[in-house]
């Protein structure tokens, strides 16, 4: 075998294949996880289409015990989309890794992390489901959940997630508009999901989210359209060929 066809990944190089089965898979979850967000909250904006919120533990535990369906199942999309979007996070810094490297880290660490809270936080969530499914004393259950928001040891979770949500996803979309790997659109939907996630007027977080979704997609096409570099020691494809 030439020394220029062991150079050219194809599909019996193992390394190739590896490699693209990761940007496969990293495209793949840039496309799901985000609109399964998107499900989400269209359920939290139908619950609270009428008034009523969930940033305090005894409103939250009104919202359920009226839409404990719908809020069991839109935890459900939430944990899901926020488990995915780590991935769907490092298919973006792999578009951006060379032309906006440090913008696209520093916002992917950042974005990464808040999903992670997220995911803590919505699967805390179930708790006042559990609450409200099995009714009892409103009072001690409000107690209860306000003395898991007041616990200072995790208090961080909040703010890390506040962070990474606004300012993370700002500093990704940038980075996907700094890159030109993608299109400048792409960017400017991550950018959208911060800036409509702080106007508050009703579904303008279905908004956001459906924009950040679009921005997603766009970006998993430029991922799946791009076409892995050859490899940097080609003697190393012929040995692992062996």
């Amino acid at each position: 075998m030439t020394t220029t066809e062991a150079s050219t990944p194809d599909a019996r190089d193992p390394l190739a294949r590896t490699a693209t089965t990761r940007r496969v898979g990293l495209a793949v979850a840039m496309l799901l996880a985000p609109w399964l967000i998107v499900a989400a909250e269209v359920g939290h904006a139908v619950m609270t289409l009428h008034g009523g919120d969930d940033l305090e533990p005894g409103n939250d535990l009104a919202l359920a015990r009226e839409h404990l369906t719908l809020d069991r199942w839109a935890g459900l999309a939430a944990l899901v989309g926020a488990l995915l979007l780590v991935p769907a996070v490092l298919g973006i810094m792999r578009l951006v890794r060379v032309r906006a490297a440090r913008l696209g880290l520093v916002g992917g660490v950042l974005t990464a992390a808040a999903y992670v809270c997220y995911f803590a936080m919505v699967f805390q969530g179930f708790t006042t489901d559990a609450m409200a499914k099995a009714g009892g004393s409103t009072s001690q259950d409000v107690a209860v959940l306000q003395a898991v928001l007041d616990e200072p040891l995790t208090m961080w979770v909040y703010l890390l997630f506040v962070l990474g949500n606004f300012l993370g996803t700002f500093l990704l979309g940038l980075a996907l508009v700094r890159a030109h790997t993608a299109g400048r659109l792409a960017g400017f939907g991550l950018m959208a999901w911060p800036v409509f996630h702080l106007l508050g007027f009703p579904f303008s977080e279905v908004i956001g989210a459906t924009a950040q979704a679009i921005g997603f997609a766009l970006a998993a096409t430029a991922l799946f359209r791009r076409r892995d570099p050859a490899p940097a020691a080609p003697e190393l494809y012929e040995l692992l060929r062996r």
